[in-house]
């Protein structure tokens, strides 16, 4: 996201940028005011992120609102003082706004009791039940966005551990954060209508493409 894409952001400390960045890079851990520099550092971070998860979650873990917390502090803690607590701000993303701030510690009270219970450990052995698992999952951790950066990223990393607990590969995300990343946020946006359906279209042709 640009700037202009986040609104309600003066005076809280996720709301701040690096002296110099025009703008454009959050205030960090780091002192890096260059966005190349600071995406550098967070796929570097999200590699160790990963490994580490994937080492320590157990096939028959149930995920929780607070394992969410600390997989994003795992991940963004040495960058972002504010890894791991719920945003502050409201945000939105080309027009569509994402669940008010002040609203997200019940909303992610509720997806832990819906979709994190329902639907995890993720040990389905039917396809369909496996891609409607990871998109409705997806879907609403997207519509929450419960942090200030990195929820798409984020939510990518849960559904490749739930994938696992599934029995599938490593999945490989590519095209969805590439060139279908517009179907990919009208699927987000569907779910507005607890549609998953779109979601779940593209899970089964990353599990497809991750199978290769």
């Amino acid at each position: 996201m640009t700037p202009s894409d986040r609104y309600d952001t003066s005076g809280m400390p996720e709301g701040q940028y690096e002296p110099g960045s025009n703008g454009r890079v959050l205030k960090n851990l780091l002192g890096i005011s260059s966005l190349d520099e600071l995406e550098v550092a967070e796929t570097a971070e999200l590699w160790f992120a990963e490994e580490k998860l994937l080492a320590e979650v157990r096939h028959d873990q149930s995920f929780t609102a607070q394992d969410i917390c600390a997989m994003h502090r795992l991940w963004l803690g040495r960058i972002y003082p504010w890894a791991g607590k719920y945003r502050h701000v409201n945000l939105g993303k080309d027009g569509f706004p994402f669940a008010m701030a002040h609203a997200i510690p019940f909303l992610m009270a509720e997806f832990e009791r819906e979709q994190l219970k329902r639907y995890t450990p993720c040990i389905f052995t039917d396809r369909d039940a496996i891609t409607r698992a990871l998109a409705e999952v997806h879907v609403e951790l997207m519509l929450i966005h419960p942090f200030r950066e990195g929820n798409g990223r984020l939510g990518r990393l849960l559904a490749t551990l739930m994938g696992l607990q599934a029995g599938l590969p490593l999945l490989d995300f590519s095209e969805m954060a590439g060139c279908r990343k517009e179907e990919y946020f009208a699927a987000v946006r569907a779910g507005m209508d607890k549609n998953y359906r779109p979601m779940a279209r593209l899970f089964a042709d990353v599990i497809e493409l991750s199978s290769r």
